[in-house]
């Protein structure tokens, strides 16, 4: 698309707003910033712009722009105008859980196999600006979630689709709605394309009518022996992520010994899962990322050693029918620690289970008193997982701010 001259407006500042804005005004286009926290009326004079940048955080269909959009301007995205202007090779995985570690896990292969390669998008570098250093022959791991997914019409070159739950049930309309949104990652790829699938999920296995690429699915259950064996990664659901990641790898032929140095040595990321510390023989660990209860649920499966869970946050409207039946019926789950907004809905749904577990309320304390109870619950041998199932947002800045609270915390420490 020819931006020169073009009355542009970007609709969101955040990191793609300011990542677009940067891209358009090299591209001499005039630019027009609006974001609601520069002013409540942003979305009023959308019909004087001839293309409306849509940042991820700004929902795709709300009255303002599908009115507009009626009259013919030109509605794209960050995302969008990426896909449209590279020309190398793009693989995308999307997924509810698991779309971090999979990306990293494939941009590692690829670089180890000497691959001109970047990683992008939410775990990786801004795209847009990455696009004057990438050529035909580069390929880019685009982590992609359902904000970016949404009314999205070209799709990458592979695409990766893993497990597909629920989730941003505070953003999207229904289920419907979010599954729909990450069907476009298969939607619009062409016959020459490949569509890596999960096949363990009813959901996933859907994608698999919406695309006119080549088809190979995937499984845990599938995995070979080599690829399980040695790895430092905690967890039946990163035998799924390891899966996408060497099924990708072999359809750009890595060879096996490369692969299986690579998913071996890689120890997870930041926040999902992630030992802490190892104090007065219990350990900690860190998965604040867990920001729902399916990976909630798959980190309590993680273990077998007596588990004590902190849990809780703020509301994404989700439900904990399955969180609750789970953690009444797992025998090593000995005690749960509630904190924030949703606690009594948790606790609600674990109630529903007759049970013996200790249930300890503890509010919206600070991170180094839920860390000091938790010690002092945890018998030896044992494991705190702060795996929360909620958002952070009615304590703390977000996942990161959590995950870093609780980190301090459990390095405060003492004897």
């Amino acid at each position: 698309m020819n931006f020169k001259g073009k009355n542009v407006a970007v609709l969101g500042f955040g990191i793609e707003g300011k990542d677009a804005a940067k891209f358009l005004k090299k591209r001499g286009a005039n630019v027009s910033i609006l974001d609601q926290k520069y002013s409540s009326d942003y979305l009023s004079a959308l019909q004087k712009y001839d293309i409306i940048v849509r940042s991820p955080g700004v929902y795709r269909y709300i009255p303002e722009i599908s009115k507009i959009e009626e009259s013919g301007i030109r509605i794209t995205s960050p995302i969008h105008i990426f896909l449209n202007e590279f020309g190398g090779v793009v693989i995308g995985v999307t997924g509810t859980k698991g779309k971090g570690t999979t990306s990293t896990l494939i941009y590692k292969i690829l670089k180890k196999a000497g691959f001109d390669v970047h990683l992008v998008g939410n775990i990786g570098k801004s795209y847009l600006g990455l696009l004057d250093k990438l050529n035909n022959k580069s390929y880019v791991v685009m982590e992609m979630s359902s904000f970016q997914l949404i009314g999205l019409t070209v799709s990458p070159d592979i695409a990766v689709v893993l497990n597909i739950t629920s989730d941003h049930m505070d953003w999207h309309k229904d289920l419907k709605e979010y599954v729909e949104a990450k069907t476009n990652i298969v939607k619009h790829q062409k016959t020459s394309d490949w569509a890596v699938i999960n096949k363990d999920y009813k959901t996933s296995l859907l994608f698999a009518n919406k695309t006119k690429a080549n088809l190979i699915y995937f499984s845990k259950n599938n995995l070979e022996n080599d690829f399980r064996e040695g790895l430092k990664l905690r967890g039946e659901h990163n035998l799924e992520n390891v899966a996408a990641a060497v099924t990708v790898a072999k359809i750009l032929n890595i060879k096996k010994e490369i692969i299986l140095k690579v998913v071996r040595g890689f120890k997870g990321l930041e926040h999902r899962l992630e030992l802490v510390r190892d104090y007065k023989s219990i350990k900690f660990y860190n998965d604040s990322f867990a920001t729902g209860p399916q990976p909630t649920i798959a980190a309590i499966n993680s273990f077998s050693e007596p588990e004590t869970l902190i849990l809780g946050g703020s509301d994404k409207g989700l439900n904990y029918t399955l969180l609750g039946k789970l953690v009444s019926k797992k025998s090593n789950v000995k005690n749960i620690i509630l904190i924030g907004q949703i606690r009594e809905q948790i606790k609600k749904a674990i109630n529903e289970y007759k049970n013996k577990l200790k249930i300890i309320d503890m509010g919206k304390s600070s991170m180094d008193l839920i860390v000091k109870k938790a010690l002092s619950i945890t018998p030896k041998g044992g494991v705190v997982i702060l795996s929360p199932a909620a958002a952070s947002f009615d304590m703390f800045k977000n996942y990161k701010d959590r995950g870093y609270q609780f980190k301090n915390a459990v390095s405060a420490l003492h004897e």
